[in-house]
């Protein structure tokens, strides 16, 4: 077995509180894959941080090879002193580096290079910090949510990068799928210490599974052993007699370990407050187009949203998704052609940017509207702090500035909020961006289960192909014009369905390219005839025909027995099999047949 390039062992990290790691160990070797799962505030990052030298552990191991590089994909990306996103890519280059990979990476991006770094959205920004970490090809790779504002064509672009680096890789990420496809190892932090499973994350949620449930009934057993230990103490005679201090110091440690034990964190528990059902025709968009100046990003598409529908939008960055779903939901006129929206119709919105949080303020008062202590769920009046709860949020975070939480905690946030709230269309724009994968069940669950409408933009293969009933796609994926199909079922389903249209496009256009059959020239030159096997074809297969046309009066003749399904199902069905073959090849010899009489008239004239 191969050394270890990096190994973290028994790491404690506390910031005042609760320890954030308490025994937390990572081990990397060359060409590993790992990814890094766990709940959100669970200590991922930073203990990549710590794995990056970026934060310093207050105890435990931290061992780097001398001379293994590593590289980390920052959160915030500093470009301080970089006038062109080109000059900040290739600062990340050795000595003996390649230049030319960050042309790659950065065109594979989208991104020319030329960008001024002041002016880059967060995708943009993500994706230059992207290039600037994968460009050496360091020994590690340490990579925090490397797939958030990447579109679906950018993110399977990546996963085939990352399956082929020689870089040893730790992956943080929400995206199943992605991790499924990179990953061939998991580390699994809970509750501040870690394991491992050496296999990839696609094994991840059993194996979980059969840990918690090993530890619930190891606590159970503890819990019988504390019962026992306390009857002998108190109906034992030896103890009546003489207390045994060694079983007294041994019951003390177990009640100790009992009480201590902290189990694992709870999962978000919520329901879609009930709304007045919609009617049954939600949204009507008849021929709707959009342009900005020369570029079209709608051009006439139609559709009929009926209650009950889940539709995902999909596509590249900059392809229109927002954009459509806009004029779908009646906040974006359209330039020409006309959108119709039902009658009783609740809309609740899920902002991918999050625009609907103010960071000064605070928990309580964004889920109550400011209206003091209480909201109303399903008719109920909830106290805030037994509400948060169900949402993973402690009562002592009530007061606490939005501004202090994570990405995923807003993302928790505004989704109790609109739970919280009646509503029969959810219009939900990135949903997944910064969830765990515990709150992602959740989420999905909700959305499969909602009983009026949704519609949601998501680059989230794993969550699409779960959750929607169809999927709105660009139909020219790598370069979109403004036209849009939409496909039955899900992400996996779409791609099906344009695979096959794919080729029948492409079976089309390779007959149209086909070679007319040769004339005669006009100077009187003979025609050109049928090939010898042509010629042969045409004459036997009459007689192939014929036999075929016999075996299944046979076995007709047969079947036509109202007892022998009944006397002999085995002979039934070999002889509705053998007739099935003998009918399928006869079809395909009716058609050859009449293709080369049609070429033999044309070529006779």
């Amino acid at each position: 077995m191969a050394p270890p390039i990096l190994k973290l062992d028994d790491i404690f990290l506390s910031f005042g509180g609760a320890p954030l790691l308490a025994g937390a160990s990572l081990q990397i070797e060359a060409g590993d894959k790992i990814c890094l799962v766990g709940r959100n505030g669970s200590g991922k990052s930073t203990l990549l941080k710590i794995a990056a030298g970026l934060v310093e552990a207050q105890s435990g191991e931290v061992f780097r090879h001398p001379s293994s590089t590593v590289r980390y994909l920052e959160q915030a990306p500093d470009f301080a002193g970089f006038n062109t996103v080109q000059a900040y890519a290739e600062a990340g280059l050795g000595p003996g580096d390649d230049p030319y990979r960050v042309t790659y990476l950065l065109s594979h991006l989208g991104l020319t290079g030329e960008e001024d770094p002041r002016m880059l959205s967060g995708g943009e920004s993500r994706r230059a910090a992207l290039a600037r970490v994968m460009a050496p090809e360091p020994d590690i790779l340490l990579l925090d949510e490397p797939t958030n504002h990447l579109d679906l064509p950018t993110i399977e672009w990546l996963e085939g990068e990352l399956q082929k680096t020689r870089s040893a890789l730790v992956l943080i990420s929400h995206d199943r799928r992605f991790l499924e496809k990179v990953s061939t190892a998991t580390v699994w932090l809970d509750r501040g210490t870690s394991r491992r499973l050496d296999r990839g994350f696609a094994h991840f949620e059993a194996w979980r599974d059969q840990v918690l449930e090993a530890e619930e009934l190891e606590q159970h057993k503890l819990g019988k052993s504390i019962e026992r230990e306390e009857h002998w103490l108190r109906y034992g005679v030896t103890a009546r007699r003489k207390r045994n201090m060694r079983r007294l110091g041994e019951l003390q440690t177990m009640r100790s370990n009992y009480r201590g034990h902290k189990g694992p964190q709870g999962t978000v528990q919520a329901t879609v407050s009930d709304a007045q059902e919609s009617g049954k025709l939600v949204i009507e968009a008849d021929k709707i187009t959009k342009s900005f100046g020369e570029r079209a990003i709608v051009t006439p598409f139609s559709i009929r949203v009926h209650r009950g529908d889940c539709i995902g939008l999909v596509g590249p960055n900059g392809a229109g998704k927002t954009t459509l779903l806009k004029m779908l939901t009646g906040q974006l006129a359209p330039d020409s052609g006309t959108v119709k929206l039902g009658t009783n119709l609740e809309i609740a919105t899920l902002d991918q940017k999050r625009e609907d949080l103010d960071p000064e303020d605070t928990l309580a008062n964004y889920l109550t509207d400011g209206r003091g202590e209480n909201l109303l769920v399903n008719g109920e009046q909830r106290h805030v702090t037994g509400y948060m709860k169900e949402f993973l949020f402690q009562p002592e975070q009530a007061r606490t500035p939005i501004r202090n939480l994570s990405g995923g905690e807003r993302a928790r946030l505004m989704l109790a909020r609109i739970l919280s709230r009646p509503t029969n269309l959810l219009i939900l724009d990135e949903p997944t961006n910064d969830l765990d994968i515990e709150t992602l069940d959740l989420l999905q669950e909700i959305v499969a289960g909602f009983p009026g409408t949704v519609i949601l933009v998501s680059h989230d293969r794993d969550f699409l192909d779960r959750t929607v009933t169809s999927t709105i796609a660009p139909a020219v994926p790598d370069a979109p014009d403004g036209r849009w199909i939409e496909y039955a079922g899900g992400y996996s389903d779409m791609l099906v369905q344009r695979k096959g249209a794919l080729e029948e496009r492409r079976k089309a256009e390779k007959a149209a390219e086909k070679p007319k059959t040769p004339e005669a020239s006009a100077s009187g030159s003979s025609k050109v005839k049928l090939s010898f096997k042509q010629k042969f074809a045409l004459e036997n297969l009459p007689k192939e025909m014929a036999k075929a046309e016999a075996e299944i009066a046979k076995r007709e003749q047969v079947m036509a027995d109202p007892n022998l399904f009944t006397r002999d199902p085995a002979a039934f069905n070999r002889l509705a099999s053998e007739m099935e073959k003998l009918r399928a090849g006869l079809t395909k010899m009716e058609e050859e047949w009449l293709e080369l009489e049609m070429l033999r008239e044309e070529l006779e004239g």
